[in-house]
């Protein structure tokens, strides 16, 4: 029983970081209409750089610092890369592949291929439900749900978030309202990137740190993207949640191999029975 429990928080924990790289891939496909194949590298890169940048300013500068370059380097990728072959869905893919390899590659090249940890900035365990639980996991799982809230604030309450959603609902309207649409789809893209780093900062003390961490990820943010329904923020956070506490469920008497198949056995039956997601039609 308390394995199962253990692996049950485990889950919440990392269903609110997935749910937070999930975000900034689905807010990508809904504005650009692109499917960004290099969504899990940029989260391994947001694990290498609180790495390095823990080791030599401390972890909670990392945690400024990753997001800040995330943006920054969405902007630049989005300008040189994306925009040029926007207007083919199928060489996006292509050319989102070609960026993950890049990834991938000069990380293990600088970095080199050998998995590494890092201690968790917070140390120590807490009392919870009759286990000791560690601190940190508690703090990730809190400032991720901070964050994905601080997201759906910025949509709601800001200017530049009410353009995003403009544009997701009518580009052409949003056009012709004076919005500067162009600049709002380099943001998007930006603001996707930058989560899928701060989602790899917040999840490095917790996870291994190496060259192939985003391959594992691509796939569950994908699946809490499409079983929430295309373009459905809310969804997507439910849906990531949902998937992670299933796999911690089955990886209680079972290995990891089969709880994965069982994430993809729940997507296949969801996109039978309801095709346009489990949360089709709730608020976005």
């Amino acid at each position: 029983m308390d394995l199962v429990i253990a692996l049950t928080i485990n889950g919440l924990v990392w269903g609110l970081i997935v749910a937070l790289i999930a975000l900034g891939l689905s807010i990508i496909f809904g504005l650009l209409d692109i499917i960004n194949v290099a969504h899990g590298d940029f989260f391994m890169v947001g694990t290498v750089l609180a790495l390095v940048i823990a080791g030599t300013t401390g972890f909670w500068i990392a945690l400024v610092l990753v997001p800040l370059i995330g943006l920054a380097l969405g902007l630049v990728i989005e300008r040189l890369v994306i925009r040029p072959t926007i207007s083919a869905a199928s060489l996006t893919i292509v050319t989102t592949f070609g960026l993950s390899m890049i990834l991938q590659e000069t990380v293990r090249a600088t970095f080199g291929a050998q998995a590494r940890r890092m201690a968790p900035p917070i140390p120590g365990t807490i009392p919870l439900f009759g286990l000791e639980y560690d601190v940190y996991r508690l703090f990730a799982a809190a400032f991720a749900a901070l964050c994905i809230a601080a997201f759906f604030l910025f949509l709601s309450r800001t200017r530049l978030g009410t353009w995003i959603r403009a544009v997701r609902h009518d580009r052409e309207t949003a056009t012709a309202l004076g919005i500067p649409v162009t600049r709002v789809c380099a943001f998007t893209f930006g603001l996707g990137t930058a989560m899928a780093l701060l989602g790899g900062a917040i999840a490095a003390p917790i996870t291994t740190v190496e060259f192939r961490t985003g391959v594992d990820i691509l796939p569950v943010s994908f699946m809490a993207v499409v079983i929430g329904g295309l373009g459905n923020l809310k969804g997507t956070v439910a849906a990531a949640l949902l998937l992670a506490v299933l796999e911690g469920l089955v990886s209680s008497f079972a290995d990891p191999t089969l709880a994965r198949i069982t994430s993809l056995a729940v997507m296949s039956g969801v996109l039978l029975l309801k095709p346009n997601g489990l949360f089709a039609g709730a608020t976005r």
